[in-house]
């Protein structure tokens, strides 16, 4: 991932935050946020890659998506929403 994340990215994070998204169980992960597919499901791959969102769970096909420590980061570096970002 590129620093600062892109808004789309950091709308993506802020959902896993809430508990309102779902990853499936494989090499390239699809999210769904409140039941609905992603809109952008590359930056979901690259979210997963970089270690940013895991599934929270294993064998279901969809399971809780959960920020890593380092989604946290991200996340917190990026600021409150509509806000600007931390310096």
């Amino acid at each position: 991932m590129t620093t600062p994340l892109p808004h789309r990215a950091i709308a993506m994070l802020r959902a896993v935050a809430a508990g309102r998204a779902e990853l499936t169980a494989s090499s390239e992960p699809d999210l769904r946020v409140d039941g609905l597919p992603c809109c952008d499901q590359a930056m979901a791959h690259d979210l997963v890659h970089a270690g940013l969102v895991v599934a929270d769970g294993s064998g279901a096909a969809w399971m809780p998506a959960r920020l890593t420590p380092s989604g946290e980061r991200a996340l917190a570096s990026a600021g409150p929403p509509g806000g600007r970002a931390a310096a």
